[in-house]
């Protein structure tokens, strides 16, 4: 159907306004708002049948009631709800109520069009809108994942403003023994710390089976930094509690929601968190990541480099500890779910494969081992055989129980590193 049917059509319904006239056939021509291409489309009928050009008082139009009059004055209310917010990237999103659907609906009909034709009144309004917000902020449009989004509900005629996580990925270094990734809460008391009316003494009244964790040291800087309202840590896996995180540490992401403030300084983060562990933990390499760094953090499938302190319960000589070590270099384990972990994890059997190997005997009852194992490999149990769950073992290949007294994790390494580094993510302050 050509224009001139079209206008002749969709101006007998009543008055209607330019955008929503050029609305019907806005997929027909680019570089022009919908009010622009329904003034040419009116002004082109009235010089072809002769009829005087009477463009309709917009607050009187039938199909969006006036509602195209007032993208200003939403970008201006969308405006003010995003003050005190840093942001970098926006979207905007409009509800239309029902009776506005309808009367688009309507008017496609009489028009002669089908209901999918030209554009909607809400990708109208988004993009208006959209467009005034860009130009007063110098904010970029994201309509995948924005840092804000101005939710428009033209059936209340309120804005609703969501504000999206920020997160910042880094690695970690854990220091002292006895400190685990996360809260562990206590199990006799569930967070509270009081029993029966009293201090918990399993947790001495703290709520927590441990005092600090990682990320008690590490996620409530992040948090006072982007002065948001919650901060939850995300890591690549974890290492033991008994455990250290050491060298280039563990991949991590601390995802803080609803942040004021997303352009942080990462030179003055990195210190002030590290100043805030007071040396039992330590961070590096932080940067801002996008929400997916999340998923790809916690399912990194790492190998991972361990030393482990060894103790024997009988002798062993160096001939029989080098063959044993010589037998577990490159093989695949079949490792069954460690009594240790069984109350918390499926009890099913796993194959891990140790990539190298190497260790010294300290005397005839010590040793010190340093592996590279696939990531998941239980490294205790390739030392203790966790009676015959793992196979082959250490202790099964000497024949002697040997157990890990100390372990480190040296390294945390995968193909792909997940992070990324936005430029607004600032080296410095004066960025």
């Amino acid at each position: 159907m050509d224009l001139h049917d079209v206008t002749e059509r969709a101006v007998a319904t009543g008055p209607v306004c330019d955008a929503c006239l050029g609305r019907l056939v806005a997929d027909r021509s680019f570089g022009l708002t919908n009010a622009e291409r329904g003034k040419a489309m009116r002004v082109s009928f009235a010089l072809a049948t002769d009829d005087p050009y009477e463009p309709p008082t917009p607050e009187d139009c039938w199909v969006c009631e006036g509602e195209c009059t007032r993208f200003e004055q939403f970008a201006e209310r969308a405006l003010a709800a995003m003050e005190g917010w840093e942001f970098r990237t926006y979207q905007v999103g409009t509800r239309v109520s029902p009776l506005l659907e309808e009367n688009e609906r309507f008017l496609r009909e009489d028009a002669g069009l089908p209901e999918d034709a030209g554009e909607q009144l809400k990708s109208e309004f988004n993009r208006e809108v959209g467009k005034r917000i860009g130009a007063a902020t110098d904010a970029e449009l994201d309509l995948e994942r924005p840092d804000v989004l101005a939710l428009i509900d033209l059936s209340t005629d309120d804005i609703d403003l969501q504000v999206n996580s920020a997160f910042v990925y880094g690695r970690y270094r854990k220091l002292e023994r006895d400190i685990p990734q996360t809260k562990w809460p206590c199990s006799e008391c569930g967070v509270s710390g009081m029993k029966r009316g009293q201090p918990c003494e399993a947790c001495e009244g703290t709520g927590y089976r441990y005092g600090t964790s990682v990320e008690q040291l590490t996620a409530p800087v992040v948090l006072e930094a982007m002065n948001g309202e919650e901060a939850v840590f995300h890591g690549a896996g974890r290492e033991d509690v008994d455990a250290l995180m050491l060298d280039q540490g563990r991949p991590f992401v601390i995802e803080v929601k609803n942040p004021r403030r997303r352009l942080v300084d990462a030179a003055s983060l990195e210190a002030s968190i590290n100043e805030f562990a007071e040396g039992r933990a330590e961070v590096e390499g932080l940067r801002l990541a996008t929400h997916d760094m999340v998923e790809r953090v916690k399912e990194l499938d790492a190998e991972k480099t361990y030393r482990a302190t060894v103790e024997f319960s009988d002798p062993v000589d160096d001939e029989a500890f080098q063959t044993a070590l010589d037998d577990l270099r490159g093989a695949t384990l079949e490792q069954r779910t460690p009594h240790r972990v069984d109350h918390r994890r499926a009890d099913i059997v796993r194959t891990r494969t140790v990539y190298d190997i190497e260790g010294e005997l300290e005397d005839d009852y010590h040793a010190v081992v340093e592996l590279r194992g696939e990531g998941g490999l239980y490294v205790k149990e390739l030392i203790s055989s966790d009676d015959g769950r793992t196979d082959p073992s250490l202790a099964g290949l000497l024949g002697v129980d040997a157990e890990v007294t100390a372990l480190d994790v040296l390294r945390v390494e995968g193909e792909d590193e997940p992070f990324e580094r936005p430029e607004f993510f600032r080296d410095d302050a004066s960025a």
